[in-house]
């Protein structure tokens, strides 16, 4: 087991509890290496026993530079530990926001790594399903520090001839075959990517409304545009890349691989342009912390299905009435 010396949380503001786990930093005693330790107490875990299992599953499988890596597990009498690489750079929108020169280079570098991550996750079977901003971390802080894909709760190990079909993930960043309760595969990762491109040159969400139904409404129809002035000195290769992962037929979306050979990617299509001062006040705007958390609720997705499911039997009265309200725009 390792031995730990937890540090004071409350000076180094380094703790913060999920939905029935606290991370706290600690030190490994031998090495001084600096560890995060996700604390899951037993009583929790009555009934979610599948859900961690999973995630530990899935975090034993995975190697790769851009992906927070699973370094020891124990437990005692209370709790189980999970330990975790120590990631200490920061949040994606975080980090941007700082900056005072941003570009498309810079926001295509970052998809370039998140697409690596995603490729070696599929090529392993495994979809991560609630890939968005909060999940995407800074591995230092330095300058040219690589991103890292976090939070592998809801990640699913593909079967053998398994079929998903789970409502799950994030609102704003769920395709739209999922919203729509079909089969999906690892092709719902690529579309969050396109989603996280999206918000990464403008600073908003392609998709939005206060109004959940209006939301998913927006998301099932793939409904989303490149609005002028916030567009307007983005190249048209950025554009093209995104319109390939948002695209709503999963059959034709494009993969990490197709992504990855494209010339906004592989290329020198990306501009050199600063386009910091427009995106980072978009960001500051729209992803405020508190704001944040309010609408992007993962539960929504939930109570979704369970509207879906309550209204099919009303369907065929209902069907001479006009959808909701027309989707609102930023």
């Amino acid at each position: 087991l390792i031995k730990m010396s937890v540090m004071s949380l409350a000076d180094l503001s380094l703790c913060f509890r999920g939905a029935f786990s606290e991370v706290v930093l600690a030190e490994e005693k031998r090495t001084q290496k600096l560890v995060a330790i996700k604390c899951i107490p037993k009583k929790a875990l009555e009934g979610k026993e599948n859900s961690i299992e999973n995630e530990i599953a899935v975090l034993h499988k995975l190697k790769h530079a851009n992906i927070v890596s699973l370094e020891d597990i124990f437990e005692s009498k209370s709790h189980l530990y999970l330990v975790m690489q120590l990631v200490s750079g920061g949040e994606l929108f975080d980090r941007i926001v700082e900056k005072g020169f941003y570009t498309e280079k810079d926001a295509s570098k970052l998809i370039q790594q998140i697409l690596d991550a995603v490729k070696y996750l599929h090529d392993m079977g495994i979809v991560h399903r609630d890939l968005k901003p909060e999940n995407l971390l800074y591995y230092s802080m330095e300058e040219d520090s690589k991103i890292m894909i976090s939070d592998f709760g809801l990640s699913k190990i593909e079967g053998s001839g398994s079929v998903m079909s789970t409502a799950c993930g994030t609102p704003g960043y769920v395709a739209p075959e999922v919203l729509a309760q079909k089969p999906y595969s690892k092709a719902v990762d690529c579309w969050s990517i396109g989603v996280i491109a999206y918000i990464l040159l403008c600073g908003y969400p392609p998709f939005y409304d206060e109004n959940d139904a209006k939301l998913f409404e927006q998301i099932l129809k793939a409904e989303y545009e490149f609005d002028s002035p916030y567009w307007d000195d983005i190249s048209d290769s950025a554009k093209d890349f995104i319109v390939h992962l948002m695209e709503k037929d999963p059959r034709i979306r494009y993969t990490c691989d197709q992504a990855l050979q494209h010339p906004w990617i592989a290329g020198d299509t990306a501009l050199d342009k600063n386009i910091h001062e427009s995106v980072s006040a978009q960001i500051r705007k729209n992803f405020a912390k508190s704001k944040w958390r309010q609408a992007f609720n993962a539960t929504a997705v939930v109570r979704h299905m369970r509207r879906l499911q309550l209204g099919t039997s009303q369907e065929a009265s209902c069907s001479s009435n006009p959808p909701p309200g027309g989707a609102g725009r930023l």
